[in-house]
């Protein structure tokens, strides 16, 4: 029911100094940012099309995730971003089996273009290349229990972060994400009210945007965020019908973040958010729960 590699990585809140692709934030040269994220997400009730139902047949869907990260410092302008999510799937009632299994492998360049001082404050502009893959042979076809969409995706991001003297901060990305056909393990299937006598579907393209309104100042992060997606094309799920691989999946999300750096040691970092769908189509209406650890290293003696 949903593309989670593209949730992981849109609906992520900022990270503090665990800068990821969607917020205002760089690693400094020679710096390494690395630790996991643990999430979980449930849903009980979804949209099939416009239309809220709840999901009598399989009752409540888990989907749970460790994902490592890592963020470089290449420059102090220019950091190189990876994840690679595990992921295991579930349905609380019903004999649909869920799925396990390393999902996808994303890498990303994000370069800091433009930076100006207006007066105490700080304006700054970001750009975000990434590319993403499946690293296992999973199936994309056995929604809402597979573990991804299955497909290669490149994506452009553009940030623009805007941070106060005190500590306030307003943070706001868009991307456009191409996505490469996916290949099913059946010879045709039925899909936006049309018959194909073929194995690979075509998939509608994503745009997806993000707005954060946040303080952080010294060890504390506090980020308030509102994440929206939209599939540029593909059909509703068909009555009384399991979700498939393209259709519209559109999502409107609203979350909150803590992110704390403890004294000792010294780079180590504890963060913990909540996100819940407010607004969908051919998603499931869910909450969403993260946490994790990250320990930052300074390779450079200077730092």
């Amino acid at each position: 029911m949903k593309q989670y590699l593209l949730i992981l990585i849109m609906a992520l809140p900022a990270i503090s100094n665990a800068q990821t692709v969607t917020d205002g934030l760089m690693m400094p040269k020679n710096a390494l940012c690395t630790g996991f994220i643990y999430t979980n997400d449930q849903w009980t009730d979804y949209w099939e099309g416009t239309l809220e139902r709840e999901n009598g047949n399989i009752g409540k869907v888990t989907t749970q995730s460790l994902m490592w990260v890592g963020n470089y410092g290449i420059l102090d302008n220019l950091n190189f971003i990876a994840m690679l999510p595990y992921v295991k799937t579930e349905a609380s009632q019903g004999t649909l089996q869920g799925m396990e299994d390393i999902q996808d492998l994303s890498l990303s360049l994000k370069y800091n273009f433009f930076k100006k001082a207006i007066g105490d404050h700080t304006f700054k502009t970001f750009g975000v290349v990434s590319y993403s893959m499946p690293l296992t042979d999973y199936t994309p076809d056995f929604l809402p229990l597979s573990i991804g969409m299955a497909s290669k995706n490149l994506s452009w991001r553009l940030t623009s972060y805007f941070k106060m003297q005190q500590g306030m901060y307003v943070n706001a990305s868009a991307a456009y994400t191409w996505r490469s056909n996916v290949t099913l393990d059946r010879p045709s299937y039925y899909s936006d009210g049309q018959f194909y006598s073929t194995d690979e579907v075509e998939m509608p393209n994503v745009f997806d945007f993000v707005v954060n309104v946040g303080y952080i100042k010294q060890n504390l992060q506090l980020d308030l965020s509102y994440t929206q997606q939209n599939t540029l094309g593909g059909g509703d799920i068909r009555r009384q019908d399991m979700p498939f691989a393209s259709n519209r999946m559109n999502f409107s999300k609203v979350g909150a973040l803590v992110m704390y750096y403890l004294p000792k040691p010294r780079g180590l970092a504890l963060r913990g958010s909540a996100m819940t769908t407010v607004a969908g189509r051919n998603v499931g209406k869910s909450t969403t729960l993260m946490g994790g650890i990250l320990y930052t290293i300074h390779f450079s003696k200077e730092q």
